[in-house]
């Protein structure tokens, strides 16, 4: 029986500093990936969305006036 008891709190030892090792890499780990994710994922849906909506051709700026007219007079 004491052999039973020894090997089980073996298992729970080795169990619980498992977890703690997984939270603790977890804890470190997790906030650098989801940042690559997300920024993944940004530059995925801009490249999907410029592929579905056409981008419209800018038209050329007129060229400005060299000269100006009359002043407009006020009809007070």
């Amino acid at each position: 029986m004491q052999k039973v008891c020894n090997l089980l709190s073996v298992l729970g030892f080795t169990i619980s500093t498992a977890l703690a090792v997984i939270g603790v890499m977890a804890y470190t780990r997790v906030p650098s990936m989801m940042k690559l994710y997300l920024s993944e994922m940004k530059l995925e849906l801009t490249e999907t969305i410029l592929k579905q909506v056409p981008v419209p051709e800018i038209p050329e700026m007129p060229q400005l006036p060299t000269e100006t007219g009359p002043a407009i007079t006020s009809p007070f």
